[in-house]
């Protein structure tokens, strides 16, 4: 799979190399100032960040929201808030993805109602959280049909092989496409929420997703994602999952890490995708 990702031969058979989506998670639910007080909360701020993000090479902001009280927060008009402040900077030069995450606070159907009310450009879900038994299969079956026909993009996020495989079962069963982009996300159940570059080896020698990406818990965030793009994927890197800069120094912002990343990328002749780009591989996914 990999080999076959990282080039294809155009018709005179030279190499056409495949472009690497770098997405930035800035900020996720649970981190405060106080973990770093350059994390953006603000509509303001995640617009601020956005620019600073897509001028290092981001081409997607993976966008959470908080409530008045700074908390972890599905709201529909916080969400069409960040949006409009994140437009207002980076035009159409960075997908926009809302996350669907439940944080233990939300349950399915709240998650469906903010995806069909937001009517997001992009939306991330965690399979273990939207389908909690069999009866929460088909609302979600039925979510992917509708963001289909809408070209809102879904990303499935997936933690462990456990997850794999009910995804597995599912697509078997004709419920979700294979085509849908996917998520690994590594280390978030491990000690000390740490990873390394090979956690991602058993998502990628079983699976066959055309599009996917990994984003990575501690201090290797930045060797596992660029490993992962070496196999194929693509590359989630931000505050959300690690403040720390390869080195074990605070990275100063968001902006820095994604820097890290792409300049890792570029210098492996690995060209960035760019946010126009991406919408056309997404539309191909629909």
């Amino acid at each position: 799979m990999a080999s076959q990702d990282m080039a294809s031969r155009d018709e005179a058979g030279s190499s056409k190399q495949r472009r690497v989506m770098v997405s930035v998670a800035p900020n996720g639910g649970r981190k405060t100032k106080a973990d770093h007080p350059a994390l953006p909360l603000s509509a303001d701020e995640l617009a601020r960040c956005a620019a600073e993000c897509r001028d290092a090479g981001a081409s997607l902001i993976h966008v959470h929201v908080r409530d008045d009280r700074g908390r972890h927060s599905l709201d529909v008009e916080a969400y069409r808030e960040a949006t409009s402040a994140i437009r207002q900077q980076v035009g159409r030069e960075l997908v926009v993805q809302i996350t669907t995450e439940s944080l233990g606070i939300y349950s399915p159907s709240e998650m469906i109602e903010t995806v069909r009310a937001v009517r997001p450009e992009a939306a991330s879900i965690a399979l273990r959280e939207i389908v909690r038994d069999e009866s929460d299969e088909r609302p979600f079956a039925e979510l992917l049909e509708w963001m289909s026909r809408e070209g809102v993009t879904p990303q499935i996020i997936l933690y462990d092989q456990v997850d794999q495989e009910a995804l597995r079962n599912m697509r078997s069963r004709g419920l979700i496409s294979d085509q849908v982009p996917l998520l690994y996300v590594l280390g978030r159940y491990s000690a000390n929420e740490t990873s390394v570059p090979a956690d991602v080896l058993p998502f990628v020698r079983t699976d066959d997703a055309p599009h996917w990406s990994v984003c990575a818990f501690g201090p290797h965030e930045a060797a596992c994602v660029v490993a992962s793009a070496l196999l194929g994927g693509n590359a989630r890197i931000g505050f959300e999952n690690n403040l720390h800069l390869p080195t074990g120094a605070i990275a100063p912002s968001n902006a820095a890490s994604v820097s890290v990343v792409a300049n890792a990328l570029t210098s492996l002749s690995l060209p960035l995708e760019t946010a126009d780009g991406l919408r056309e591989t997404f539309s191909k996914l629909q």
